[in-house]
């Protein structure tokens, strides 16, 4: 992997501070002797956030709100104790200001009258806008269903790969500014893994797919029967596995190999697999799967590749740590939108109808990105695969954020 410009300068020294060999390894803050080279901050991104009244939310009154409390129950759960700060642009939200706009909107005395007003009296709307524009782009996603085995037999040849024991994760914040990583674009993590005492880029797909680079380094959570299948949940990043007894097994995002994200759409229209316009995931998958020899040669072109690990209980799991709940859970750009906000959607569904509904930000992606950006999250299995592999709209949010809370007495 050839390292952004911007950010090879924050790793150039770490070969100097990384110790250990690949079983041990320990990450030392440099010395004063070394100088450490901070990349300038970059231009802040063009994004504003207006004010609104809830009369100009369009559908605002046609929602069905008690819809929405399962997720958002689960979010407000998880607002931090303390001082935790959200900076939502200028905004700044405080934990208490959130657990107030809770408490108030989760009152199970609420009818669906009061529930609405109570939205209103806690929440504060505000237009998401970037570059000038209030419109983005919105796409689905589901999760999916595979067949598998706990072992390698038969049918069942292709693993999904928990995390490798040698994979490392290095965090920037550790050894670079706070002020030179906000506003920039580059990443906040870097993956790698330990070449004697060196750094070096993580293993690409092409490299573990074909040439086997981890077989030795990671556990297999699952064998599965089929490589498109697998490489489709490594774009939706969870999963249920029917293994051969009709038992099922979730399985969900445990970490990725650092590498940049290239959707299967783009890879079979430039391959010319595909004309422009028609390469829908249904599209993909049925290419894919009509041929296999051309299909494991163009799969490899998406380098970013993503390890699993078992889901005990509810699922999936989104970023935020949370089971997603279809239909009113999003994923989002967290560098613009807080995980654990509440967002008013107005977008369509793939045949056109209407979508406005209100949405909790519960979930991240490698291909989403940008401040009005969305994945909208339609459930599990083929039905749902239908709605998601076809859903690619134009549409717009605006984010509630949560009125100061009253001052303790």
């Amino acid at each position: 992997m050839t390292l952004n410009p911007k950010f090879r300068i924050a790793v150039v020294f770490l070969a100097g501070v990384l110790l250990g060999t690949a079983a041990t390894l320990v990450l030392m803050r440099p010395t004063p002797v070394v100088q450490v080279l901070t990349p300038a901050p970059m231009p802040p991104p063009q994004v504003a956030y207006e004010p609104r009244s809830f009369n100009d939310l369009a559908g605002w009154d046609d929602d069905r709100l008690a819809d929405i409390l399962p997720a958002l129950t689960k979010s407000c759960a998880r607002i931090a104790e303390g001082d935790d700060i959200q900076n939502i642009g200028k905004i700044s939200v405080t934990a208490a200001d959130r657990k107030a706009a809770c408490q108030k909107v989760l009152d199970p005395s609420l009818n669906k009258k009061d529930l609405r007003a109570a939205f209103e009296a806690a929440y504060q709307p505000y237009a998401v806008i970037a570059g000038g524009k209030t419109e983005g782009t919105f796409t689905g996603y589901y999760e999916a269903t595979l067949n598998g085995s706990l072992h390698r037999e038969g049918p069942y040849q292709f693993p999904l790969y928990g995390v490798p024991k040698k994979l490392i994760n290095v965090n920037l914040k550790d050894f670079v500014s706070t002020s030179a990583l906000d506003g920039s674009d580059i990443p906040r993590t870097i993956v790698g893994r330990l070449d004697g005492q060196q750094l070096k880029p993580f293993y690409t797909r092409e490299e573990i797919d074909l040439e086997n680079a981890i077989a030795e380094d990671a556990t297999v959570v699952a064998w599965i029967d089929d490589a498109v299948d697998v490489h489709v949940l490594h774009i939706q990043g969870s999963g249920q596995v029917k293994l051969p007894d009709g038992t099922m097994m979730r399985v969900g995002f445990a970490g990725h190999n650092g590498h940049s994200f290239r959707g299967l759409g783009r890879i079979l229209i430039d391959e010319g697999a595909l004309p422009q316009g028609t390469a829908s995931m249904i599209a993909v998958r049925d290419w894919l799967k009509q041929n296999p020899k051309r299909a494991q040669e163009l799969m490899v072109q998406n380098a970013r590749y993503i390890f699993f690990r078992k889901i005990e209980g509810d699922g999936p799991i989104g970023a935020s740590g949370l089971a997603l709940t279809p239909g009113r859970s999003l994923a989002v750009d967290p560098r613009y939108i807080p995980l654990g906000s509440l967002l008013w959607l107005q977008t369509t569904d793939p045949d056109r109808n209407a979508l406005r509904r209100l949405m909790v930000a519960q979930d991240t992606g490698a291909a989403i990105t940008g401040a009005v950006r969305g994945d909208y999250f339609w459930g599990a299995g083929e039905p749902a695969f239908a709605k998601a592999a076809r859903m690619r709209s134009p549409g717009r949010y605006d984010i509630l954020v949560p009125k100061p809370a009253p001052p303790q007495p």
